[in-house]
C-alpha cells in the first residue's frame, strides 16, 4: 500500500460517492444555489440602480437648492437695492420738507423783521415830526414875539394860499 496511490476499490466508491452527491446537488442544490446567486445579483443591480437614482435625484436637488439659493440671493439684492432706493426717498423727501419748512420760517422772519422796521422808520418819524413841531413852536414864539412881526407872517401866508389856489 503506497500512501499516494489509493486502492481500486476505494477510488470506485468515492466515484460513485461523488457521483450520487453530484447528482443530488445539481438535482436540488444547485438550482437553490443559482436561484439565490441570481435574486443576490438583482438584488445588487436593483440597489445600485436606486443608488445611481438616488445621486441623480441629489444631484438635481443640489442643483435646485443652488438655483433657489441664487434665486434667494438675487431677490434679497433687489429687496436691498429697493429699501436703499426707498430710504433715499424718504432723506431727499425729508430734506425737502425741511428745506421747505426752513424757506417759510426764513420768509416769515424776514416779514417780521420788515414789519418791525417799517415800525421802527414810523416811529422815527413820529418822533421827528414831534420834535420839528416843537421846535418849530419855539422858533416862531421867539421870532413872533411881537405884534408886528405875527403880522408880517400872516400877510405872507394869506399870500402863499393865494399863490397857490391860482
Amino acid at each position: 500500500m503506497s500512501l499516494l496511490l489509493p486502492e481500486s476499490g476505494l477510488l470506485f466508491w468515492m466515484l460513485i460517492t461523488f457521483g450520487v452527491v453530484f447528482f443530488i446537488l445539481g438535482k436540488w442544490g444547485f438550482p437553490v444555489i443559482t436561484k439565490m446567486v441570481e435574486k443576490r445579483t438583482k438584488y445588487i443591480e436593483k440597489s445600485l440602480e436606486s443608488a445611481k437614482e438616488a445621486n441623480t435625484q441629489l444631484a438635481t436637488l443640489k442643483e435646485k437648492s443652488e438655483a433657489i439659493v441664487a434665486e434667494t440671493n438675487k431677490e434679497q439684492s433687489r429687496i436691498l437695492r429697493e429699501a436703499a432706493e426707498e430710504r433715499t426717498k424718504i432723506i431727499e423727501a425729508a430734506r425737502k420738507q425741511a428745506s421747505e419748512v426752513a424757506q417759510k420760517e426764513l420768509l416769515a422772519v424776514k416779514e417780521q423783521i420788515r414789519q418791525e422796521k417799517e415800525e421802527a422808520i414810523r416811529s422815527i418819524r413820529r418822533q421827528v415830526a414831534v420834535l420839528s413841531v416843537d421846535i418849530a413852536e419855539k422858533i416862531i414864539r421867539q421870532k413872533l414875539s411881537k405884534e408886528d412881526d405875527q403880522m408880517q407872517m400872516i400877510d405872507r401866508m394869506l399870500d402863499e394860499v393865494m399863490a397857490q389856489k391860482n
